[in-house]
């Protein structure tokens, strides 16, 4: 039977949302226009929950009311679209729904049109589904009508509309900045543009507008914000984006405590309006310092213990050579204790010498404590006096494990980091409920990549130093402090800024220690070296992850949850099948060969 019946909606009109009818509404004439969500055959009487993104709403056929309602109502499918008229009644009281908000109303229908019938879907428009991730981006617009895909979406319009309420109640501006814009090292590789009007020149896409924003600042904005989409040409990533969008503000005379205050109450308000939670302000701070050497990262999570605890002064000079040889060379020993981790079997500890292996470290090294007993293969080797000194350090109990890493500070760093998160989640100790929000402060300036055998800046090159440290830069600029500082939420850097360098000689010191010289300082950022020399005040923002604060907050599992059309994560549009070959016209234009 063809399943045509009325595909245009006439001098109909929507007298409201499928999730909106309730009982202050009962003995209305309404007309509803949704998605059918299923349909129930009851012999005499069929049932169609019909849904939009307010919600479901249930509308009956009566053979005894429309007997022609009710047979178009037997050609339904799921996800047809329907436009419903009829009468709004209470449910019986043994039919009332009070899983949904409108369980104690339906919809008796005297006339229904399809609008357009639906093919059937590759998965149910359901919350739980089996289908896999691919096949929800590749038909992402069925994916969108699931509620809780719906729910995240409405809860980022949520947020941003309040970001944009606050940052305008406190004398922000927000301006966009350019998406065409020229190529400026910033860290990870640009997307580029070919220009077809001049041959052989290329745009980028902007990997974050710093520049524009700070010249913004040069300009008398004084206070300005835009909610931006940035694009960096990173190696895949399992939750990473190749376009991705950010929260950026900018503010002019500031020191970082300026700064911090505008945040934590923008950040205590979407926790409370979003979350129903109260944050504590001021936010806790953490020196970078500290947090390297307690928790192996500068991205904290303080939701659970298993502090990083040091051990290279006792074991110096120890007969563990594995210990002794690394604090020798310039190394570091450092480990954790695992309360209750005694009970680890041999293949558990063999696999999480596995784990640390991926982060660089040679071995992982363990004690674990029985009644007085010390069980280790290193345990013989040990002084009295380490024994005494490893009790103190950790205050270990029977039952508990201790786990060593010996290496140069980088890996024992990252290997223990990544290894208490593991440890955290496999033993339960991370409360999924739980937000704890610290500020990551006094970062340093710079750090030197042995690979590329130069400075490189930890944030980025328009990052103020310390002014007690200025002395420093060119004698050990290692040394050099930063008025940097990063919002960590549950292990996760949601946010990062600093105060930046307004001087224009300042800027090029700190280029110059980068190995950027005056020539290629002329060629890459002369239109910015000039701005500041005419007159920029001190200025310092901040950059929050839009998606991620998004993800967080709504109680995502991913960033493509949050992302309207994401990539896969091999960075693939599965919908449109981006990125495509191109008309062989259309890179003549351009000037453009391909290899392969």
């Amino acid at each position: 039977m063809e399943r045509v019946f009325t595909d245009h909606l006439g001098d109909w009109k929507r007298g409201c949302c499928c999730g909106e009818p309730r009982t202050d509404g009962v003995g209305r004439e309404l007309t509803l226009m949704g998605w059918a969500q299923t349909r129930r055959d009851h012999g005499g009487l069929i049932f169609v929950d019909l849904r939009d993104r307010t919600g479901i709403v249930q509308v009956v056929f009566n053979p005894e009311v429309s007997q022609a309602a009710h047979e178009k109502a037997k050609q339904i499918r799921s996800e047809d679209v329907l436009s419903v008229r009829g009468l709004l009644v209470r449910r019986p009281p043994e039919t009332v729904n009070p899983g949904i908000a409108t369980g104690e109303v339906e919809l008796v229908v005297r006339d229904v049109r399809l609008l357009n019938a639906s093919q059937v879907p590759p998965f149910p428009i359901e919350d739980e589904t089996d289908a896999n991730e691919n096949t929800r981006l590749k038909y992402r617009y069925l994916d969108l009508r699931r509620p809780q895909s719906l729910a995240h979406l409405l809860l980022r319009y949520r947020m941003t509309k309040k970001i944009r309420d606050y940052l305008d109640g406190h004398g922000f501006v927000e301006v966009e900045t350019p998406v065409l814009t020229k190529s400026t090292p910033e860290g990870a590789r640009d997307y580029l543009v070919p220009s077809r009007i001049y041959p052989g020149k290329f745009y980028a896409l902007p990997q974050s507008p710093q520049l524009f924003k700070q010249i913004l600042m040069v300009g008398g904005l004084d206070r300005y914000f835009q909610i931006v989409r940035c694009f960096r040409d990173e190696d895949l990533r399992a939750d990473r984006q190749p376009e991705f969008t950010q929260l950026d503000m900018e503010m002019s005379f500031v020191q970082p405590e300026d700064v911090l205050e505008v945040v934590e109450g923008l950040m205590t308000l979407l926790f409370k309006e979003l979350k129903g939670i109260e944050l504590r302000r001021p936010f806790p701070r953490m020196s970078w310092e500290e947090a390297m050497s307690r928790y192996g990262t500068d991205k904290p999570d303080l939701r659970f213990g298993l502090k990083l605890v040091d051990f290279s002064l006792a074991f110096k000079g120890s007969q563990v050579k594995v210990f002794s040889g690394v604090i020798e060379r310039g190394g570091v020993v450092k480990g954790i204790r695992v309360s209750g981790g005694g009970i680890f079997s041999r293949k558990e500890l063999d696999d999480l010498t596995t784990f640390v292996g991926q982060y660089g470290a040679k071995g992982l090294a363990w004690i674990k404590m029985a009644d007085g007993e010390w069980q280790s293969p290193i345990a013989k080797f040990l002084s009295e006096k380490e024994r005494s000194e490893i009790l103190e350090l950790t205050e270990a109990n029977s039952g508990d494990i201790i786990f060593f890493v010996a290496d140069e500070s980088k890996v024992v760093h990252e290997s223990l980091a990544n290894l208490r998160l593991h440890l955290g989640e496999r033993l339960g100790l991370i409360s999924e409920k739980d937000y704890s929000l610290v500020w990551v402060v006094d970062f340093p300036l710079l750090e030197y990549d042995a690979e590329e055998k130069r400075y490189i800046s930890v944030h980025h090159p328009f990052t103020a130093p310390l002014e007690k440290d200025l002395d420093l830069l060119e004698k050990e600029p290692l040394r050099v402090g930063s008025k940097a500082y990063d919002l960590v939420l549950n292990g996760v850097e949601v946010g990062g800024g600093s105060v930046r360098i307004h001087q224009p000689d300042l800027q090029k010191r700190i280029l110059g220690l980068l190995g950027i010289g005056p020539e290629e300082a002329e060629e890459k950022f002369g239109f910015f070296l000039e701005a500041l020399g005419f007159g920029a005040p001190p200025h310092g923002g901040i950059a929050f992850g839009i998606d991620r604060m998004a993800m967080i907050l709504s109680g995502a599992r991913s960033l493509r949850d949050v992302i309207a059309f994401p990539k896969s994560q091999r960075a693939v549009c599965l919908l449109t099948d981006a990125p495509s070959s191109v008309d062989a016209k259309q890179l003549k234009e351009l000037g453009i060969k391909t290899v392969d």
